[in-house]
């Protein structure tokens, strides 16, 4: 490349940024909110168990607007309290403390 070109950059930019899915509270149903964890992560139901005990939680991560918006859908038909936020950027998301 010689002085007189120069090279132009984009930055590409996502239009639907992720989301993600907290189960906040398992609720009264929990047998049936494992059951819709594990449809939803593909979990074993050993696994489900744990994450819905640990509630509140992150149970998905990286989705789409409409993706995340069902997967919620899918956990308060089930009896859950959840909800689905958008993903902090990269730079804002804190690292633990040690």
């Amino acid at each position: 490349m010689t002085d007189d070109e120069s090279a132009e950059y984009y930055t590409l930019l996502c239009d639907d940024p992720s989301h993600e899915v907290v189960l906040v509270d398992c609720g009264p149903r929990q047998t049936d909110v494992i059951l819709a964890l594990r449809k939803l992560t593909g979990l074993s139901l050993w696994h489900s168990r744990v994450l819905a005990r640990q509630a509140p939680v992150i149970v998905l991560e990286g989705l789409g607007d409409y993706e995340a918006q069902s997967a919620v859908s899918v956990l308060r038909s089930a009896g859950a309290e959840a909800e689905w936020r958008q993903e902090p950027e990269a730079e804002e998301r804190t690292a633990p403390s040690p």
